[in-house]
């Protein structure tokens, strides 16, 4: 975020402890000319405005290059690169939103992702609220399949490229069949969503449990100008908050959460005493448990792992119940840590050669 530089892309079999230390030296592929760091990854394929932001791609990396499978130009709606949020309906479906470029409507457009056709677009039923005059540039969007149900977090502010927000954050409900909007409510909280401006394309803040219940990281500014973070919670077959519950009970910001079952949370947040800056090395991974509302520290060999720069990073990925966290800490090579769930243990994986900012992890599957 902010850095002028390269963004090379390279795909591993593994990163368990053991093998090569990972290079791009002679190897992987220079994604800047034609994708955005901020993408939709499913399966094998990257779907994204790409950076000539005049078109819905999908693309695959293949023998370190980037290659275009299928492309749509848009219709009606547009959508500026990196600046917008999205859902899965089924694996096939997949809707996009965002405000409008001048951020006075929000509008969506449902995706074939097969083969990248427009279903189908529009403008979201919601009022601009009182005292607002631009829509957040994003929002969050995340699908429950349990009640087949879209439910849109978003808020209103002032103009300006830092408009004061003027409401709370807002979560309309959605019929994913039609886009009607079935209910649109203030939250209990005079909260914000993490990741206003580019939905969850770098980070995830939303996730749901094993029980069906829909959580997402908020964060609220008090009298004295500190940032508070929240994890809230929508019970399954609720449209609304359960205003008992604050899963983050630890200090800081939270930034990003990746559900790895069993009621518990990998999350990236950050130790304000170590400092706020984006690229401030003050940011750890925790476990929070979402019954207990506890977050520990993940530790190895005794130790809590090292703080790691970059406030829009995420190096975290979940496979075959484990985690891998990566940490890039100041004068030390990027190292990969992964946290078994199931016997609570964390082991040493692979490492990275000096030289490189580590961004982020994705899981990337098989071409079929």
């Amino acid at each position: 975020m902010g850095r002028d530089v390269q963004t090379l892309v390279r795909s591993v079999n593994s990163l368990e402890a053991g093998q090569p230390e990972i290079t791009f030296q002679g190897t992987g592929t220079e994604v800047n000319s034609i994708l955005s760091l901020e993408t939709i990854l499913k399966g094998a394929y990257y779907y994204q405005v790409p950076v000539s932001g005049d078109r819905f791609a999908k693309y695959i990396i293949k023998d370190n290059k980037v290659e275009v499978v299928k492309e749509r130009r848009f219709q009606t709606n547009t959508y500026a690169t990196r600046k917008y949020t999205h859902a899965w309906i089924n694996d096939n479906t997949l809707v996009i939103m965002a405000a409008t470029g001048d951020a006075t409507k929000i509008v969506w457009t449902k995706l074939n992702a097969d083969d990248m056709t427009i279903i189908s677009e529009g403008t979201l039923d919601v009022p601009m609220p009182e005292g607002g005059e631009l829509f957040t540039t994003s929002g969050i969007l995340n699908y429950r399949a349990s009640d087949n149900k879209l439910f849109y977090f978003y808020f209103a502010k002032q103009s300006g490229r830092r408009g004061k927000r003027v409401t709370p954050m807002m979560t309309a409900v959605i019929n994913p069949a039609t886009m009607a909007v079935e209910s649109n409510t203030p939250c209990f909280l005079d909260c914000e969503m993490v990741g206003t401006a580019y939905g969850e394309l770098l980070q995830t803040t939303t996730f749901i449990d094993g029980n069906n219940n829909l959580y997402i990281a908020c964060v609220t500014d008090d009298a004295d100008g500190k940032e508070y973070s929240h994890l809230l919670k929508i019970p399954a077959n609720s449209t609304s908050f359960d205003q008992s519950y604050d899963g983050f009970t630890a200090g800081g910001k939270l930034i990003s959460v990746m559900y790895v079952g069993d009621n518990k949370v990998v999350a990236y947040a950050r130790d304000d005493a170590a400092g706020t800056d984006i690229d401030s090395f003050s940011h750890y991974y925790t476990v929070i448990d979402v019954v207990s509302k506890t977050s520990t520290p993940i530790t190895y060999n005794g130790q809590r792992l090292a703080y790691s720069s970059g406030r829009f990073s995420s190096r975290m990925a979940y496979v075959n119940h484990k985690a891998y966290v990566g940490v890039d800490t100041e004068g030390q090579k990027p190292q990969i840590y992964i946290y078994d769930v199931e016997k609570n243990q964390t082991a040493l994986g692979a490492t990275m050669a000096s030289g490189y900012y580590f961004e982020q992890i994705r899981v990337v599957e098989d071409a079929k």
